[in-house]
């Protein structure tokens, strides 16, 4: 006999321990019999006031992320979910694969991540070209511009936000995403993609695509959507934009 509860999939949820919106927004999107279990990568709530801030933080999640690891494999998982954004951007292609690889001969499972699904979120949407909303510092949306275009898109324009610590990117609210989606949006993209696990934009993004006639697509939800799609669960779930109500 399978899991009480969790009888389709159990996923293990890695998130940094700053992060207050993967939890809540993936437990939103969480169809019948499909458990997520967090384990928080241990990481303290620094400032960030510049780039070199910025690389410390990505350091410091990396130099945590096995130990939190091994935390979720007690507990059985069926799969591991990264609820991470910028670590599976940096450094390009290539050093995600690698991150992706490292995570499956560690862990014996499959994974999702942030940067691999949004190009699968992106295939299925038809979108070539993209505009980028971050919470990041010009290093991050330099990593994120990097892996977009090295995956085959064309990033026309991004704007980082320079939250001023990993805590403060829950803090963005509604309006400021809200306002930063209309200065990205124009006639030369095909959707407009968010990053940053902690910005919270599930919902706001799904609304977004009513205004905007066009897809919009946050990070919490691609990663979600990739993790019940490569799981056999294709489950409609409605409120959170075309990717997880048609596809």
């Amino acid at each position: 006999m399978g899991d009480a509860i969790g009888w389709r999939k159990k996923f293990a949820v890695l998130i940094p321990s700053t992060n207050t919106s993967v939890q809540p927004e993936f437990d939103d999107m969480r169809p019948p019999g499909v458990t997520n279990h967090i384990s928080r990568i241990r990481i303290p709530n620094i400032a960030l006031k510049d780039d070199a801030d910025f690389q410390r933080l990505i350091t410091l999640i990396a130099d945590a992320q096995d130990q939190a690891v091994d935390s979720a494999m007690s507990c059985e998982p069926d799969r591991l979910v990264l609820g991470i954004s910028a670590e599976t951007f940096w450094d390009g292609l290539k050093a995600s694969q690698d991150l992706k690889k490292h995570l499956l001969q560690k862990t014996g499972l499959p994974v999702s991540m942030g940067s691999e699904a949004c190009a699968a979120a992106f295939a299925a949407l038809g979108m070539k070209r993209i505009a980028v909303i971050t919470p990041y510092m010009p290093v991050g949306d330099r990593n994120v511009t990097r892996f977009f275009e090295e995956s085959g898109f064309h990033v026309m324009r991004i704007k980082g936000l320079k939250c001023e610590s990993p805590v403060k990117i829950a803090h963005v609210s509604e309006t400021e995403l809200r306002d930063a989606l209309l200065e990205l949006d124009g006639d030369d993209i095909d959707g407009i993609v968010q990053v940053g696990t902690n910005l919270a934009m599930a919902r706001l993004a799904g609304q977004a695509e009513v205004w905007l006639k066009r897809p919009v697509v946050a990070i919490n939800t691609a990663i979600y959507w990739h993790a019940l799609r490569e799981s056999g669960i294709t489950d409609r779930m409605s409120g959170f934009g075309a990717l997880l109500e048609k596809h």
